[in-house]
């Protein structure tokens, strides 16, 4: 019964995977920096598979972004995706995954909901950072621009994306409990 559990998982981050590649491309440019819904996926995958889960495969996710698949925003990949400007925020989203992925972990009750989405903001102000000090180091803008350009205008719609992953991830991990498919 445990190779059962194994083959669930396995099949539940292949799915989340292929997920993130086909909502990942789907980007909307507003400047520099593309509203993407790569991170929608995430905070999905969070309520499916946990810390462990959603960080394997965003991990699968960029590793076939690195190798040339047109998974990232605006149908791109290689490793240029990663190492110019924006490759801040497709390395910083893993913080996404393993601090509300672990917070959603080990949370139960009535807090798990609060408590996972004041870890997704947090994970998301730690990306913002990380991405941003990113694409400072690589366009040379000073950090009010590059706050202007990269943070401002994301955090409406990044908190959006928190809400509907909420509505959406928890019914769907109920049915996934309730079918035996995924553990409490």
């Amino acid at each position: 019964m445990k190779n059962k559990g194994n083959i669930y998982f396995i099949t539940s981050c292949a799915i989340v995977t292929a997920l993130m590649c086909i909502f990942g491309p789907m980007s909307v440019p507003i400047g520099v920096i593309p509203i993407s819904l790569t991170n929608l996926v995430i905070y999905f995958a969070i309520y499916i598979l946990g810390w462990k889960g959603s960080t394997a495969s965003y991990i699968v996710y960029i590793l076939l972004g690195l190798v040339g698949l047109p998974v990232f925003s605006g149908f791109q990949g290689g490793p240029a995706k990663i190492v110019g400007p924006t490759g801040g925020y497709l390395l910083g989203f893993i913080f996404i995954t393993l601090i509300a992925g672990f917070t959603f972990d080990k949370t139960k009750g009535k807090v798990r909901i609060p408590a996972t989405i004041l870890a997704m903001i947090v994970s998301t102000a730690i990306t913002y950072f990380f991405g941003t000090a990113w694409f400072m180091a690589q366009t040379q803008n000073d950090l009010a621009t590059s706050l202007g350009l990269c943070v401002f205008p994301f955090i409406p719609f990044d908190l959006a994306k928190m809400v509907i992953a909420t509505l959406i991830g928890m019914p769907v991990r109920s049915a996934l409990v309730k079918s035996g498919m995924i553990t409490k």
